[in-house]
């Protein structure tokens, strides 16, 4: 049986922090599961914690006093961050995310929400096979896994572009060269060689 909560008792976390830092959960478990050194264990918790946080994000924001959906999204969190304590490296998502939150102030959760998508289907040509598994964890087979995770991240009522999290356009550059000093994005599925490369997934994603 469903646990809601009564109504008296409120929630504390704000709805755009759960939620967001959700979507962080989920980039950790789709870079992992799409990284060029995964494992079997963090992928096999990475593929659960999608299907807990692909079903539990909405239900929260259909109804944030669901107590089971906030369960499942916590233990998909969990879940979510085997791959960092079993060394998996990460992606652009990733590394161009910190630069983002430290050069333009945008929240760590927001900064998957833009750039999660735009980093797939940037390496959507070199790793085909993992970004099905995303979609299929994500409840969504033979789907175009960045389609998938945008779909998700728009559903939630989450800023999707650049622009709506505060980024200036003459920022940009700053950001791209700042990124390329970031590990995460040497250790991208598909190469990225220079700050170019970075200006042109800030550019779609603004």
């Amino acid at each position: 049986m469903s646990k809601i909560l009564d109504p008296a008792v409120s929630v504390h976390t704000p709805e755009w922090l759960f939620l967001s830092t959700g979507i962080r959960a989920v980039d950790h478990a789709v870079e992992d599961i799409c990284s060029v050194d995964g494992q079997p264990i963090a992928e096999g918790a990475s593929f659960h914690a999608l299907r807990l946080l692909g079903r539990g994000l909405p239900a929260v924001k259909a109804d944030p006093g669901d107590l089971d959906a906030r369960l499942d999204c916590q233990i998909g969190a969990w879940m979510s961050m085997v791959g960092s304590q079993t060394g998996v490296s990460k992606g652009a998502s990733h590394g161009i995310g910190h630069v983002l939150g430290g050069t333009a102030g945008v929240p760590h959760g927001y900064t998957s929400c833009v750039m999660l998508p735009h980093v797939l289907r940037f390496n959507h040509p070199v790793n085909p096979e993992k970004q099905a598994r995303v979609s299929e964890a994500l409840g969504r087979p033979g789907e175009p896994a960045a389609e998938v995770v945008a779909a998700l991240i728009s559903g939630l009522g989450l800023p999707t572009r650049l622009r709506d999290v505060g980024v200036d356009p003459e920022q940009l550059d700053i950001i791209a060269e700042g990124s390329m000093h970031d590990q995460w994005v040497h250790a991208n599925p598909r190469k990225i060689d220079g700050p170019a490369i970075v200006r042109a997934l800030l550019d779609t994603a603004w």
